[in-house]
């Protein structure tokens, strides 16, 4: 008797590289079979007009592959980046495919970022220590502090110091320390004649502090209508919200009001050494929902990133959108299995609608939040928050 053995289950990516692959080369009426739930969703017509339009960028379909960063759809014509979720029983459940084409990175071995940007800020402020040290009469050590005050405004107001690890911010303030220091030297400088250096310096620190300070002040002048309750307890950092130099959300229209939220530890972000999901202060968070409103839209099951890797997803993740009857506000990267609402359902503030996670276009666990107004961000404002919410910015409820 032949011993029949069960077919291996493939991993999860590859399941979906296999369920693409089969809804891209199907015809149209099999979709409904093949992907149900998408079908219904999003409707045969748009569907058909979203295959036409990745054909016309690919050409004929020859292969969809897993890799790093996502599923790669690939024609004799080009590729795109893809992103689906399958069923148990195979059938494709989610699907989205990038609007342009994919140019595949080159893969170099780097430092990492956290690495990269040590060295980068370490280097900067032994230069400028050396710099006032060295200084050769007292007109040039002053126009050499005006251009190192300079550079601490920039660290200071446009960074996010404290998301840094600690010794990173013990070196970077023992710098100032120091360069201050050097000026018991100035009784033995002469006066000099250094005017222009000075001048440069000056104009450079003004300039600097005024950018600062305008970014940090600004508002878009487009206002909630009432304000929210903070969806989130304890401690935690603002690293995207304010103007444009210090809020990458700012180039788009519905979110140039956000917020990006991220708690700190003795590690910067982290709560021990070690970049796994765990390690990080925010990761886990109860959110809950800042206003009255009805869910339109709501998602839970996208998986999440690897801290430091961005592999192709839509682009909140798991989320939840309210409509409160005035504005839409939005929630993402939420941890995914935790989300509690549906598309559909009523909440009131303070409810319980998920986690903090690392889903969607995201580096490290966070929340985002932001309301919009006819596809407009608009400018956000919590109960018993005071004053501006600019990169930067500790937020204590």
């Amino acid at each position: 008797m032949r011993n029949l053995r069960p077919e291996p289950q493939l991993p999860g990516h590859l399941l979906e590289a296999r369920a693409l692959s089969q809804f891209l080369t199907a015809a149209p009426d099999e979709w409904p079979r093949i992907a149900p739930g998408v079908t219904e969703e999003v409707g045969a017509d748009t569907l058909e007009r979203i295959v036409r339009a990745t054909t016309a960028r690919i050409g004929e379909l020859t292969t969809v592959t897993d890799t790093p960063d996502g599923l790669i759809v690939s024609g004799n014509k080009g590729q795109v980046r893809a992103w689906a979720q399958v069923s148990p029983q195979g059938e494709l459940t989610a699907l989205r495919i990038e609007g342009a084409r994919y140019k595949a990175p080159r893969r170099r071995r780097r430092l990492p970022a956290s690495l990269t940007w040590t060295a980068y800020l370490t280097l900067v402020t032994l230069w400028n220590v050396l710099t006032v040290w060295t200084a050769n009469d007292r007109t040039a050590w002053l126009g050499d502090m005006a251009t190192l005050a300079a550079f601490y405004a920039v660290v200071e107001g446009c960074g996010t110091p404290a998301q840094q690890p600690r010794p990173l911010r013990r070196t970077v303030e023992a710098g100032a320390v120091v360069a201050l220091a050097s000026a018991w030297r100035l009784r033995d400088l002469p006066t000099g004649h250094g005017v222009l250096r000075l001048a440069g310096g000056i104009a450079l620190l003004v300039g600097t502090v005024w950018l600062v300070a305008a970014a940090r002040l600004h508002r878009w002048k487009a206002p909630l209508s009432q304000p929210l309750l903070f969806p989130l307890e304890g401690t935690w950092y603002v690293i995207q919200g304010g103007g444009r130099i210090l809020n990458h959300h700012a180039q788009l229209p519905e979110q140039r009001g956000a917020l990006d939220l991220v708690a700190l530890g003795p590690y910067g972000t982290r709560t021990r050494p070690g970049h796994d999901l765990p390690a990080h202060g925010a990761y886990g968070r109860p959110v809950r929902s800042p206003c009255d409103g009805r869910v339109i839209s709501a998602a839970n099951a996208v998986e999440d990133q690897k801290p430091g890797e961005i592999r192709y997803q839509p682009p909140y993740g798991n989320h939840v959108f309210i409509d409160t009857g005035r504005e839409i506000v939005k929630l993402a990267h939420l941890r995914p299995g935790s989300v509690t609402v549906a598309k559909g359902d009523l909440v009131h503030a303070g409810q319980l609608l998920g986690e903090v996670g690392n889903t969607g276009n995201t580096t490290e666990p966070h929340l985002h939040i932001h309301a919009e107004r006819d596809g407009v961000g608009l400018d956000l404002e919590f109960t018993g928050v005071h004053g501006r919410l600019h990169r930067g910015r500790k937020i204590r409820t």
